[in-house]
């Protein structure tokens, strides 16, 4: 089964606001670069609990706020993120008057904003781990990434942490959830609170009404990513869905106030 999680852990914490959820994609970005502190504070100020951010290490081992293993898509650079010092990167210009930040200035900057953290290399999980630790953050970020080892890693170092699942638990899951065998779904998500998901996966319709049903059986909340169009969000509001991860919070928002 899904982790069942006690009153006074990091994971109820994390998950006591109301349902449904919206999480700022990389923050409000249409209104400022992503993943930046601008981008937060936009998403911040419409109103929003929840950013959902990327981290990568930078050279001396810092965990930095970003997507891409490289700069070229958001600073036009042909260098990666790994190759450059925090200092360095600080000095690269996003817009707007926008940098590089750490996790650990995007934590202590919104302290009542909880943040959804995609681990993207194996490097960022003890910088990444160490930053939550130290802004005592442990009660309002959700960790997860693509990749299990590093999942598992993370959580290891962070009793209690909200986490989500990864690929490989995912798929075990949507596939016993397609031949209807509830033990095997929940044998897989064992130890998570959430799957965080496209609509379609595998060739596979995820956001369907018995897979939302089976997910909800195995203890797990359903948020899918990334949708931005209101005439979608309002259909899997419609279908139960526990959150969405979306470009448009501020759409989002006034879509979910009418549903709480």
């Amino acid at each position: 089964m899904a982790r069942v999680q006690r009153p006074s852990s990091p994971a109820a914490s994390y998950f006591a606001p109301p349902r449904p959820r919206v999480f700022a994609h990389r923050g409000l970005a249409i209104e400022a670069p992503e993943n930046t502190m601008l981008a937060f504070a936009k998403a911040v100020a419409v109103g929003v609990d929840y950013v959902e951010t990327d981290v990568r290490a930078s050279l001396d081992g810092a965990a930095v706020v970003c997507h891409d293993p490289d700069l070229s898509r958001v600073a036009g650079r042909d260098i990666r993120v790994d190759q450059l010092t925090l200092a360095e990167l600080r000095r690269i210009d996003l817009g707007f008057g926008q940098t590089f930040c750490s996790l650990a200035e995007a934590l202590d900057a919104f302290p009542e904003t909880r943040f959804n953290i995609d681990l993207k290399s194996a490097d960022v999980v003890a910088p990444a781990v160490d930053a939550i630790r130290k802004l005592n953050a442990l009660g309002r970020v959700l960790v997860t990434s693509f990749g299990e080892s590093r999942r598992r890693a993370a959580i290891a170092e962070l009793p209690g942490v909200a986490t989500s699942a990864s690929a490989r638990p995912f798929v075990a899951a949507l596939l016993a959830g397609k031949v209807g065998s509830p033990l095997a779904m929940s044998r897989a998500l064992r130890g998570i609170d959430a799957v965080q998901v496209p609509q379609k996966a595998l060739g596979l319709r995820v956001t369907t009404p018995p897979m939302i049903e089976r997910l909800h059986r195995a203890g797990v909340e359903v948020h899918v990513w990334t949708i931005n169009d209101p005439g979608v969000m309002l259909s899997l509001l419609d279908l139960g869905v526990d959150g969405i991860v979306t470009d448009r919070a501020d759409l989002a928002l006034e879509i979910v106030k009418n549903r709480r």
